[in-house]
């Protein structure tokens, strides 16, 4: 792990990713929706305005994901303050 902090662009990603863990989860989980999205509706005919719509509910879906699985994190927390 500590080669791959070396590498420039790496590096800063994962130090991207420590630091702010929610919001790379979101990230990487829409761009894995929405990459799917295309891959599946590219011969559907949809319109820009459809496509648009489609690809700003993945993400927002994608991060309401990770805000509720987010709960799980915030209740260990407190759990592990009440008992101090």
């Amino acid at each position: 792990m500590e080669r791959l902090k070396k590498l420039p662009v790496l590096g800063a990603l994962i130090a991207f990713a420590n630091a702010r863990p929610r919001l790379a989860a979101w990230i990487v989980l829409s761009l894995g929706i929405v990459i799917l999205l295309v891959i599946e509706a590219r011969d559907v005919g949809l319109l820009l305005g459809q496509w648009i719509a489609l690809i700003a509910a993945s993400v927002i879906v994608a991060g309401l994901c990770i805000w509720i699985v987010s709960w799980e994190d915030q209740d260990e927390s407190a759990g592990k303050s009440a008992e101090q």
